[in-house]
This record gives C-alpha cells, structure tokens and sequence, in this order.
C-alpha cells in the first residue's frame, strides 16, 4: 500500500510537470479511435438481433424464382403454423403523362405474420401500424413514389393491364430491404388478388416468391428441418438469423474495415507511446538510483511504476471510450443512414474492449523500458545509459506484441483476414523503413555542403538516424492515409469516367417477350431513335460441372458460393462483340450454329474453377442441356452495353423461354420517350441507368466520408509519433543549443536550422508517403478497379508541398523553445 501511495504521489508530481502528456494523448486517441468503430457496430448488430423477425415478416420464409407449389401451404397448415405470401418485381407504373420504375410486391391479405406496416392518410402525416396489406383495388405507395409522380392519395396508377387507387402512403414495411438495395427505386405495395389482372408476370420474368410461415418455435424449427431437405432448384429458406442478409453482410465487411483501421491508430499510438516512455525512462534514472541506494528492491521499484501506468491507462483509457461514443455519433450519421433502423443503445463490450485497448497499449509499448528502471546502477545513471535490453524487457515486448495479435483478432473476427492485414502492414513497415533509411543516406553527403544553418540542420536529421526514421515512418503513413483519400481516389475516379464514352447507354430495357419485337423496333423507328439492338436472354441455373451436381460447399470464395446458387442469363450471338476479347479457345463459325458450345467470361470462369473443355449443365422450367466450354473471354463491363457471362450459338437455346433486353442511350431531355414506351408496353421495365449510377455514388460518398472520418485518429496517431519523436530529443536539443549558443551561434542560425532539419524531413516524408500512396493505387486500380492507373506529378509535388510545409512549420514551433532557454542555466545542470 505504501508503494502505491507513493505511486500516486509521483504520478501527480509527474503530471504535473507533463511527464506523461504524449503518453496519455496516444492512449486517448487509440481507445477513442477503437471505441467509436465498437460502439457503432454494437449498435447495427442490436438493432439487427431486434428486428429479426419484424425484418422477415415471419419467422421462417420459403423464397423462390417459380411459383411455390401449394403444396407447402398445405403442410404449413398442417403443422398448426400460419402463412403469408407475397411475390415482388421490379416494373413501371403510369400516372398521367409520367413514369417510374418501382419495386413492386402483391402480398396476401394477412401480410406480414411479425411485425407491422406502418401507413399514413397522407404525405408527412403521422402513420399509423396496421397487420394488413391494402385491399384488393388498391395499393400503397411510398414517399418517393408520391413525389416522383406528384401523386395525393385516392388518385389512380396503372400498373400493367389494371388500375389501382392509392389508399395510403406507405412509410415502412417489415420485409423491405435495406437502404442499400431499395434506395434504388420506389416502392408499392398491393393485394395478391389483383396480380393477375396486371398481366406483368410472363415467362423469364425477374420474379421472386416468398412464402412466410409464423408459430410456435418448436413447429417452426420442425418444419424448417423437413424442408431443408425438400428445397427444389432455385429455393432456399430463411430464418430470423438471415434477416437482411444484404445489409448484414455489407456492414460486417464495412465494421471489418473500419476496425482493422483503427486498429493502424493503435499501432501508431503504440510507437508514440514507446517513444514517450524512453524519454520518461531517461528522467527517472536518478530517482530510481537513489531509492536503489535507500534500499527500495527491484520488486518494489517495478511495483511503483506498476501502479503508475495501471492508473494512468484506466483513466486515459475511460476517456478515450468517453470521447469514442461521442465519435460514433459521427459515424451513425455517416452511415446509421444506410441500414434504415432504429440504432438502440450500444452494450457494454465496447467500453471493456475500449479498456482493454488502452491497457494492452500501455503495458505492451511502455512497460519494456519502464521495468528496465529496477535494474538501473548508479554507475549508468551517472553515464546516463540504460545498458542492454534486459531479459523481463524482451518478454514484455513480445507479450505486448502477442496482445496486439488478439486485440487484432476480436477486432477483425476472422483470423486470416486479421494475420494478412497484419503481415501486409508488417511488410508495409519494413518497405518505409528501407526507403528511409536510403533517403538518409542520401542525405548525409549533402550536410557537408552549404551554410552553417543547412549544414547543422541536415547533420541532425542524418545524426540522429533512429529518431529520424520513426519520425518520418509515421508521418509518412498519416500522409499516405490523406493522399490516398484525397489525390489517388480522385485520379481513380477520373480514370473510370475517362473509361466510359459520353454516348455510353445509360438506359436498360427487360422482360421484352418475343412476340414484341418487331413492335419494339417500330416504336423506337417512329420516334427517330437509332434502333438498339435487342439480346435474348434466358434465365438457366447451373445444375452440374463435368456430371457432378453444383453445390455451394464446393468453393471457397463468397461470391463463389452465391453464383453456385443462382440463376444466370444466358444468351447467344452469331459474331464476337466488339467490348469482348477471346483469351482462351476460340469463337466457333457459321457452320457450327446449333452444336451446344459455350463462351465463358474468365472472371467467373475463375470463380467456379471452370476450364476449357468442362462440360455445364443448366436447366431452365424443367428443361435442361449440356455443353462445353470452347472459349473464355474478357469483358468490358466498364462499357454499360448488353454483356452476358455465357454465351452460347445460335439455335442452342431457342427452345428455353426466353425474354429480350437492351441497352442504350437516351438525352435525358427526351425522356418522355419511355414514358410511352411504357404506356404502350406495360410489361417492359425500363431501368435508368443515370438514377442508379446515382444511388451508388452516394453510398459511395457517404461510405467514403466513414473512412475519412476513421482515418482522422491515423492522422492524430501519426502526428502524435512526431510529436512523441520531438519531445523525445528536447534535453539533447537544448544542450546542444547551449553549447552552440555558448560558442557564438545566433539565435537566428539555430531557429534556421531547425526550420531546415524540419523541412527536410518533411520533405522526405511527403516522398516515401508519395511513393506509397502510388503503388497502393495501383495495386487497387489493377486488382479491383482492372484500370491502367500511373501516379501523376500531382501525387509527388502535393506529397512532398505538404510534408515539406505542415512538417517544417509544426516542428519548427513545436521545438523553438529550445534556442530560447538561457545557456548558463542549461550548462550548470549538466
């Protein structure tokens, strides 16, 4: 007790004196960096567990491509459970002169069996919950699609072949899909009775059924069994567990990111906090000699400064998740947006993971030089050397280091991605320190050059190598952050748009049945608009490769594992496509039309391991054929024409149902074109690409505006080595400045000096963080983007402008206290 009390005493003492600043400042930043992403997601996760099965609208739902046998209501019903149906699209509805594309789902009277519809009399009035959908007649739509048509409920829409009045504005459903995936198009809601007399649903259509089922668990769960082993082609079940699979998956992988980088601010952190406790180590060698000389023992003296550390983590970790909760406000405003839920309060395991962050920082980067103290003589404290690392120290490295592992690993929670994004960061490390320790070996010839202010100056940054490559290293990452959000993002951008030509089509056309063709033409003919060509399209799903049935366990990569399970688009073209490229194989000829060969696009030839020669299978409304794949090509998707991943020749696929789609381009000043489009082919869905294109941008935007806003604690934490670095050599500078000020060294030399030791390492830094910057872009342009990216000079002047000028200027006043200490005083305390 006396040890800790006495511990105290000199913690205050030192807090005082700013001992402990940059110690508690990096703390901060790495728990709050840390606690704001954790809170976040704690949020999204709560809020998911809560609403699953108000997400579902049941508890168990049967989803499929074909109309769903009677069957399984029958045996629902059987097993004492209720059910629901519903069967959703996207298609165009008509008000007057104007058109839209809406998602549009028919459900059951008793839809939803969990949760509620929320519906109001009117635009912005206040909703109210009702366990019904809309009367036959009628149909419910939303906002958007009210202010899109300028629509007041009790006016008409003419979806199809029918018309159907406008009951109530729809404000939520429970089944609707996340911001993600409905911010697309509007939507409406109307009674399953009133389907068929739209006439939308035809062969090859995009439908999707869904049957929902609610009761007791054990029924449900027994029921749930019995059909997992029945599930025909094209089906698949889901639970409360996979409710909102979309937006589930999307914000696991964007939490996954963003941990992993704030987990950079707590590597970052780590190093201002090793450097720090050097410094701290080095002033309290004299105080340990002299409780060594009053007989305090090593136990007693590891024990103090124990305490010392253990109370100043608890605290500076209490703040950090303190100001971490504040953050994720920003985030939740950032991205709370895109899940469209109701964020509860956030549970406790952040704040203990908050707290084990800043314990694990503390105790792994600080207490190595720290338990070095015990072992301290008199003989070193009057040499002022802390000798050799001892054997406790390198354990309590690598404990630390151990530590930061699992901490990486919660916070990934999956273990090859946490020790890849690890060993990349390793690597990155050990490139940056190369490329530093060349530059300063560049450097060191041209300090013996020059006025005395360059020569001094460019002599510290090569003499005082360690520090001057930590320096630089975190500077230099925190630069990098900025300039691969800022420069590389934008030439990324520009290079894709660059890629897309101004008359790129920008509108889609689907569901064209076979008997509308020449229609079609004409129509577009009439109205003096290049007539696009039409491509047949017939929806198959892949049943076996080289004779043995397709099953998701058979890959390994997620997107894999969803193309097993899909339905793909199949097509057939005579000639080769100008955007598409044979890479393996070849086309087949006039003479081969009719034989059943395939052309695989070599993304997801890769994908599904698929070679030539392998023979596939698909099957489509019962029907199914067999053929092998002659030829892969690439694809420029980037292009926005018609482009199918299989292709086949002509008169192979002729015989499945088949629907026709296209894709041109439209001035949007003549839109009204597709308005009597649609008016004169209901069933035709028009997709604008432009809309779209436009949904995505800003997810995108907002998405990147999240990883800014985390990549502000990297930029603190880089900032705070640099600061840490500084501060660590202040009694080394301020004795020198004595000693050169002593020998008849202005002030002016030495504020010159520092000013150009500063730059220079700016410069540097804004260099290697500038060649960083490039190579990662390229490496993402090349491996994601598949563009032909090249760092221009604005990545290497900018790099090196703001190294030069934020550096110089932020050393230089954060060191100019030391040409103004007097000389006397500082010589008479050596």
């Amino acid at each position: 007790m006396n040890a800790f009390r006495l511990g105290l005493r000199q913690l205050r003492r030192d807090w005082r004196a700013g001992e402990l600043t940059i110690l508690a400042l990096a703390l901060v930043i790495a728990v709050a960096s840390v606690s704001s992403v954790n809170f976040f997601t704690s949020r999204i996760h709560q809020a998911l567990e809560l609403q699953a099965n108000d997400l579902l609208g049941g508890d168990l739902v049967l989803v499929s491509r074909d109309p769903i046998a009677a069957q399984r209501r029958d045996h629902a019903r059987d097993a004492g459970l209720r059910s629901a149906a519903t069967v959703e699209f996207p298609t165009m509805v008509l008000a007057g002169e104007q058109s839209q594309l809406v998602g549009l789902k028919a459900v059951s009277a008793n839809y939803p069996l969990r949760g509620r519809n929320r519906i109001a009399p009117e635009q912005f009035a206040p909703d109210e919950a009702v366990a019904h959908g809309p009367e036959p007649g009628t149909a419910w739509a939303d906002g958007r699609l009210m202010n899109a048509l300028k629509l007041e409920v009790g006016e008409t829409v003419q979806v199809g072949e029918t018309t159907l009045r406008i009951g109530a504005v729809l404000t939520s459903e429970p089944t609707q899909s996340g911001g993600m995936i409905s911010g697309f198009v509007p939507r409406l809601l109307m009674n399953l009775e009133d389907l068929p007399a739209t006439e939308l649903v035809q062969p090859a259509s995009r439908v999707r059924y869904r049957l929902l089922v609610a009761g007791a668990p054990e029924q449900v769960e027994q029921l749930r069994r019995q059909w997992q082993d029945t599930l025909a082609p094209g089906e698949e079940l889901n639970s409360v567990k996979d409710a909102r699979p979309q937006v589930r998956t999307a914000l696991e992988r964007g939490e996954r990111f963003l941990g992993l980088a704030a987990l950079v601010s707590v590597l970052l952190a780590g190093a201002a906090v090793a450097m720090a406790a050097r410094r701290y180590v080095s002033r309290h060698l004299d105080n340990c000699a002299v409780m060594r000389c009053l007989g305090a023992s090593q136990a007693v003296i590891n024990r103090l400064y124990l305490y010392q550390m253990l109370v100043l983590g608890l605290l500076a970790s209490a703040l950090g998740v303190a100001l971490g909760y504040l953050a994720q406000g920003g985030l939740v405003l950032f991205l709370g947006e895109l899940a469209r839920i109701q964020l509860p309060a956030p549970s406790a395991w952040p704040v203990a993971l908050g707290m084990l962050t800043g314990m694990i920082t503390l105790l792994g980067f600080a207490m190595p030089p720290i338990l070095q103290l015990a072992n301290v003589s008199t003989m070193r404290v009057i040499r002022r050397d802390l000798g050799r690392l001892q054997i406790n120290s390198l354990l309590a490295y690598s404990a630390g280091s151990a530590a930061f592992v699992v901490l990486a690993l919660l916070q990934a929670q999956d273990t090859r991605l946490a020790l890849t994004i690890l060993a990349g960061l390793v690597v990155l490390l050990l490139a940056l320190a190369a490329l530093v320790g060349v530059l300063l070996l560049i450097l060191k010839p041209l300090s013996r050059q020059g006025r005395a202010s360059w020569r001094f100056g460019l002599v510290n940054i090569s003499r005082r190598a360690g520090s001057s490559m930590l320096q630089m290293m975190g500077f230099s990452i925190g630069l990098m952050a900025l300039l691969l959000l800022t420069v590389v993002r934008t030439d990324l951008l520009e290079e894709w748009q660059g890629k897309v030509p101004a008359d790129a089509p920008n509108r889609f056309l689907i569901n064209v049945q076979p008997e509308q063709l020449d229609q079609v033409e004409g129509f577009f003919a009439r109205q003096g608009i290049e007539v696009p060509e039409l491509y047949p399209m017939v929806r198959m799903r892949l049943v076996e490769i080289n004779g043995q049935a397709v099953s998701e366990d058979d890959f390994a990569t997620e997107r894999g594992k969803r193309l097993a399970t899909r339905e793909f688009n199949l097509s057939w073209a005579a000639d080769l496509q100008a955007d598409n490229n044979i890479v393996a194989g070849r086309w087949w000829d006039e003479d081969e039309h009719g034989r059943p060969m395939l052309s695989v696009e070599q993304g997801i030839a890769e994908e599904l391991d698929l070679q030539l020669g392998d023979t596939l299978t698909y099957r489509a409304a019962g029907q199914q054929f067999t053929a092998p794949i002659t030829s892969l090509r690439t694809v420029e998707w980037d292009s926005f024409r018609a482009n199918f991943f299989v292709l086949a020749p002509p008169g192979v696929l002729e015989g499945f149902p088949v629907s026709y789609m296209s894709a041109f381009y439209l001035p949007a000043d003549e839109h009204q074109v597709l308005n009597d489009l649609v008016q004169q082919f209901p069933n035709i869905t028009v997709f604008d690409v432009d809309a779209i294109m436009g949904q995505v941008r800003r997810i995108i935007a907002r998405v990147t505006l999240a990883v800014e806003y985390v990549f502000v604690f990297t930029l603190l934490a880089g900032l705070m080595v640099m600061y840490a670095a500084i501060h660590s050599s202040r009694d080394e500078r301020i004795h020198e400045a004595a000693v050169l000020r002593t020998l008849g060294a202005r002030r002016s030399q030495l504020l010159g000096s520092l000013m150009l030791e500063y730059a220079g390492l700016g410069l540097m830094s804004g260099l290697v963080a500038a060649l960083s910057a490039g190579g990662v872009g390229m490496v993402v342009a090349e491996r994601i983007f598949e563009l032909e990216y090249a760092p221009g000079p604005t990545l290497w002047f900018g790099g090196m402008l703001i190294g030069a000028l934020g550096i110089g200027i932020a050393g230089t006043l954060g060191t100019r206290f030391v040409i103004n200490q007097p000389p006397l005083r500082t010589l008479r305390s050596v």
